[in-house]
């Protein structure tokens, strides 16, 4: 990579180069008939090209140094909020015979590595108190460096996946961090530092490039500001095919780098707990199983409610004591709990699981960064009522909403009689059917006489669709105008975070059969909480359950995907009648 970068450079300076000898050889007589016309106009041809070149090459290389490289959204853990954890990172450095990281992080994700934070625009911006580089005292072995000096030197900082301290004991981390602490090493290696360096900037140019070069002029925008953007335009574009050209052919270079320095620090840290680390390694993916079971059916619900559950490091420990409970190849796994947890090595987890557990949705959901009205935190106890009754609740609502406003097929009215039919035509209409759950299997039952039942499932599946899909999109406006007020969003922050998209969405959006089950299982679930003595539950594997006397109903799905994709209410009719639901009762909406 360095070779490229000086392969690019001498290319660079080539035009001038040529451009010096032409007038060199014309300045001294060496080249024959160098004082004609002829020559005079090729030599200040090939000076003005290669003042072209060096402009170009100066432009290129600016942005490449300047530009921000991307960042990890992390929790930064200052040494004074766990000192402990510091005192295991340095003595696995020092023996594994390494600089110790800089600084250490915590990000919401099973995974752990080293991420170099020295470069300028780091901490401009203030960027290292937001995302950890800086946060805590340099550990011993990390080089200390002034503004002005070179920051090449300066470890990396440690970033660590938060399910492994809840779930992993204090010496499965130690094995687990061995080679990950050992990267420091090459880390901190002048040609290393710098071809990483090289490879980083151009791929924050690229994203430069694409951010400026994407943009779309404004109507009624000042003259002089168009004539900015489009002159910028293709500055920005040339600037994108440069650094992605180089990119390509760092590519290879830069694949077999990471490689080498992968399997030199794999060995440098085989002499550190080698044997507990294979163990170690069976609980990362036991915690990677763990985590997104819990992400996917506990927190995404919570998340699309507004609501976001504050513990979720805790909550993977009970998520994976239950797997081990109920899955024989997980036996064994629970009797580590009596060892020390790696969290006692924080001083406060509380405060970093919540952090953690706020990051964890602005990632994968899109949430806003800080609690509001409209997104509080939840604890584990109060989840069943206030998000699986809530979202049961809200969900029927919405489906009777749908009913209300679709007509029955070869009916005139939604879902009701035709108003001159009970009225002559006179007088107001009648109010919308009770919220029952008698009416909604009615409704999508194949009936003589009337549509298919697949074309009614459809229709009500694409206007559930269209609802859940506008009350999305005006959450987001909401929180949209909330960012753009004056004031707001003003702290430097990473606007692929900030601008609530997520960037790692956990499940593709649900079709409209998917939530039609949802909706219809969130209406029996409303009907025997109100009708037969049910209460919403938490089932820390499968998020959401039906509680009848303590104990979990998990035969409901069969029934109802009967009635949604068949038609066929029965077997719903059987299980209603079995644990003692009474459908004709009306139900308690929001």
């Amino acid at each position: 990579m360095l070779r490229i970068r000086s392969t690019a450079l001498a290319v660079a300076l080539l035009p001038a180069a040529v451009a010096a000898v032409l007038l060199v050889g014309g300045a001294t007589g060496r080249l024959g008939g160098s004082h004609g016309e002829e020559w005079t106009a090729v030599r200040w041809a090939v000076v003005g090209g290669a003042v072209v070149v060096l402009l170009l090459a100066a432009a290129v290389a600016a942005v490449v140094v300047r530009a921000r490289p991307a960042l990890s959204p992390t929790v930064p853990i200052a040494e004074e909020t766990a000192p402990d954890l510091y005192r295991l990172v340095r003595d696995l450095a020092d023996r594994l015979e390494v600089p110790a990281p800089s600084a250490i992080a915590l990000t919401p994700d099973c995974d752990s590595w080293l991420e170099d934070r020295t470069h300028r625009a780091h901490g401009a911006k203030g960027g290292g108190a937001k995302t950890g580089g800086g946060m805590g005292s340099v550990p011993a072995g990390a080089s200390v460096v002034g503004r002005g000096e070179r920051r090449g030197a300066q470890a990396p900082v440690l970033v660590i996946g938060s399910p492994f301290l809840w779930w992993m004991r204090v010496a499965e981390l130690r094995a687990l961090l061995a080679p990950v602490v050992a990267g420091t090493g090459p880390s901190v290696h002048p040609d290393i530092a710098a071809a990483r360096r090289f490879v980083r900037g151009l791929d924050a140019a690229v994203a430069v490039a694409a951010r400026g070069s994407g943009g779309v002029g404004k109507a009624g925008e000042a003259p002089v500001v168009a004539l900015g953007r489009a002159v910028r335009r293709p500055a920005l574009a040339f600037l994108g095919w440069i650094a992605r050209l180089l990119l390509r052919g760092c590519r290879d270079h830069a694949a077999e780098m990471e490689r080498a320095v992968a399997a030199a620090a794999s060995e440098r840290a085989q002499t550190v707990d080698y044997g507990l680390r294979i163990v170690a390694q069976e609980q990362v993916g036991l915690a990677y199983a763990g985590w997104d079971r819990l992400l996917t059916r506990v927190a995404l619900p919570a998340w699309r409610m507004g609501r976001w559950p504050s513990r979720l490091d805790a909550g993977v420990v009970a998520a994976l004591t239950e797997l081990s409970r109920r899955d024989r190849l997980a036996e064994g796994f629970a009797s580590r709990l009596s060892e020390r947890p790696a969290c006692d090595l924080l001083e406060e987890p509380g405060l970093i699981d919540e952090a953690t557990s706020l990051l964890a949705a602005r990632l994968f959901h899109g949430g806003p960064s800080e609690p509001g009205p409209d997104w509080a935190p939840v604890d584990w106890g109060e989840y069943p009522e206030e998000v699986v009754d809530r979202k049961w609740r809200v969900e029927a609502a919405r489906l009777h909403r749908v009913l209300d406003e679709q007509p029955r097929s070869g009916g005139p009215g939604p879902g009701r009689a035709a108003p001159h039919e009970a009225t002559n035509g006179q007088g107001p209409e009648p109010e919308p059917a009770a919220p029952t759950l008698a009416r909604v299997m009615d409704r999508l039952t194949a009936a003589p006489g009337l549509a298919p039942t697949g074309e009614l499932g459809e229709e009500v599946a694409a206007r559930l669709s269209a609802e859940v899909a506008r009350e999305d999109d005006a959450r987001a406006t909401d929180r949209g105008g909330a960012l753009t007020e004056p004031g707001a969003g003003s702290g430097g922050g990473d606007p692929w975070i900030d601008g609530f998209a997520p960037l790692f969405p956990l499940q593709p959006p649900r079709t409209g059969r998917e939530l039609l089950a949802d909706h219809v299982t969130a209406m029996v679930c409303c009907a025997a909480i109100d009708t037969a003595g049910a209460a919403p539950g938490l089932d820390w594997l499968d998020g959401p359950a039906l509680m009848f006397g303590g104990r979990r109903r998990g035969d409901l799905a069969h029934s109802v995907l009967s009635l949604v994709e068949d038609g066929d209410a029965e077997p719903l009719r059987a299980w209603l009648g079995e644990v003692g639901v009474r459908p004709e009762k009306p139900v308690r909406l929001v």
